[in-house]
């Protein structure tokens, strides 16, 4: 039986956003205020402006953490781990009631049309949703797990 080769592939801006887009889970790296990491496993999205979105609520310590320091990155993985990408970015974080709008964005790009948009915007008020929005500004290469060409 071959070995899997471990693959490292860079990608253009344009190559990222296409992977991103159809991959919603990630686990979000915020920086605790004492500069150690906080970790949190998300589900995500891209808006149309190319922005990793998260939802959460504003006491959360991703929130917390990313109004403090916006420096964020995430590693976006596929549904059985394999590809990845690492991105990293500058955060901000919306509150109600500016929140509402980007939420229904998220809500597109992670799961198409809801039956009732009235509905959603009033649960998010309910809810007291926020949302997180990553600003990309580097990423690594989309890579693969495997065994080092060498050792294949």
């Amino acid at each position: 039986m071959a070995r899997k080769i471990a693959t490292a592939d860079r990608v253009s801006r344009d190559e990222l956003l296409e992977f991103l887009r159809p991959r919603h889970h990630a686990v979000l790296l915020t920086h605790r205020r004492d500069g150690a990491p906080q970790m949190s496993p998300v589900t995500c999205g891209v808006d149309a402006e190319g922005r990793v979105v998260v939802s959460t609520y504003p006491d959360r310590a991703k929130a917390v953490n990313a109004r403090r320091d916006p420096r964020v990155s995430l590693c976006v993985v596929s549904d059985d781990w394999d590809p990845w990408v690492q991105v990293d970015g500058t955060a901000e974080v919306l509150d109600l009631p500016e929140s509402v709008e980007p939420l229904v964005d998220y809500y597109r790009a992670i799961a198409g049309e809801h039956p009732d948009w009235d509905e959603y915007r009033a649960a998010m008020v309910t809810q007291g949703k926020s949302l997180l929005r990553v600003t990309i500004e580097r990423w690594g290469p989309v890579a693969t797990g495997g065994f080092p060409a060498r050792l294949a």
